[in-house]
């Protein structure tokens, strides 16, 4: 797995916008559309920023959630709250698709948000890159440690326990493992021990239970520090 280290969470922003970017326009110039999938947390905010501001053919691009908290439309906890703030009034004509967890039952929001993944990417979907971070206790999307999800393997979308406080939904091991490459984006020296681990492909933890072949890390000098 290809690993780049960059020296703040500045360099981090431009350089994941960047390889997002890159993404997409390969994704165009092949298949006519561009599938891409974004998590929450604090590092991906600047990163979906800088994102929105390039020029890039907007109106064939759509932008997926890896995983959301299952709390009301405006929760500032919500990771759509991130992906709203970064695309207001930027990137003119792309498709925004929110997973929809104010729906009462979390098994059917599950379910509504795989039909529109393979409804936009196909059947079975297939994402062309899909981003995400890596937690201090190894988890990743909302795979966390000890949660029922990480057995799900008849699904693209399942709903977890409660994480932190709130049940989320999240996209499977097998939606994950489909993608045509993934982009882990990580900051902190918190991160650092769980970055060696998910290099060595530890599978005791969540993270380390994606594959690696398709894969690409990009880590702030703090997160790295372990390397």
């Amino acid at each position: 797995m290809q690993v780049t280290r960059v020296a703040d969470a500045g360099a981090l922003a431009e350089r994941g916008a960047a390889l997002l970017a890159q993404a997409a326009r390969t994704a165009v110039a092949e298949r006519g559309r561009c599938c891409l999938a974004v998590s929450g947390g604090s590092t991906p905010g600047a990163m979906l920023r800088a994102f929105a501001r390039l020029v890039l053919p907007w109106e064939r691009i759509h932008l997926f959630q890896v995983d959301e908290r299952i709390a009301p439309d405006g929760d500032p906890h919500r990771n759509w709250v991130q992906v709203q703030a970064a695309f207001a009034g930027a990137a003119t004509g792309v498709h925004l698709h929110a997973m929809p967890v104010t729906l009462a039952d979390p098994e059917a929001a599950a379910k509504q948000y795989a039909e529109t993944l393979a409804a936009v990417c196909g059947r079975p979907a297939v994402l062309d890159l899909v981003h995400l971070g890596l937690g201090a206790d190894g988890h990743t999307a909302s795979l966390v440690p000890g949660d029922p999800a990480l057995a799900v393997t008849g699904a693209d979308v399942t709903p977890t326990g409660p994480y932190q406080g709130c049940a989320r939904l999240t996209l499977t091991y097998p939606m994950l493992a489909r993608a045509r490459a993934i982009l882990w984006v990580m900051a902190g020296a918190d991160k650092a021990p769980m970055l060696v681990r998910l290099l060595a492909g530890d599978p005791t933890i969540p993270a380390g239970r994606v594959p690696q072949d398709r894969a690409q890390v990009l880590a702030d000098a703090a997160a790295g520090d372990g390397l």
